[in-house]
């Protein structure tokens, strides 16, 4: 198995893993359902800012690529950062706003550069 794929099945479990323990401390009363939201989506935010970190890591063969590559893992690792800390501190109603915003803002960065590569690559 590859190294890449690993990672991302070691997340998946881990997550899938810190909701359950999250859901146990629930139900024992131990924390209440905001802060077992809040620990899932934070490490959803993380593991977000993961794959961005890993993007511009992987080969591929071309110049353009390349530097597309490293734009959306810039965007990708930022927005998922700014997701992480505003469901660790903001009020969920905000921080729904605020993760969902930035990683959407993240992901609409990627196409626009990735267009304005494409435009310039025609030209």
């Amino acid at each position: 198995m590859s190294k890449d794929l690993i990672g991302s099945l070691a997340w998946g479990v881990g997550i899938l893993l810190l909701a359950l323990f999250a859901s146990v401390a629930r139900s024992r009363g131990m924390i209440d359902a905001d802060a077992t939201t809040r620990i899932v989506l934070v490490a959803t935010g993380l593991m977000i800012a993961w794959f961005g970190n890993r993007a511009p890591k992987t080969f591929v063969p071309s110049a353009r690529a390349r530097q597309a590559k490293r734009v959306a893992g810039w965007s990708l690792a930022i927005s998922g950062l700014i997701y992480a800390a505003a469901f660790a501190f903001a009020p969920l109603d905000m921080a729904v706003i605020v993760g969902c915003g930035a990683v959407m803002s993240g992901i609409a960065a990627t196409f626009i550069y990735c267009l304005s590569l494409r435009s310039k690559a025609t030209a």
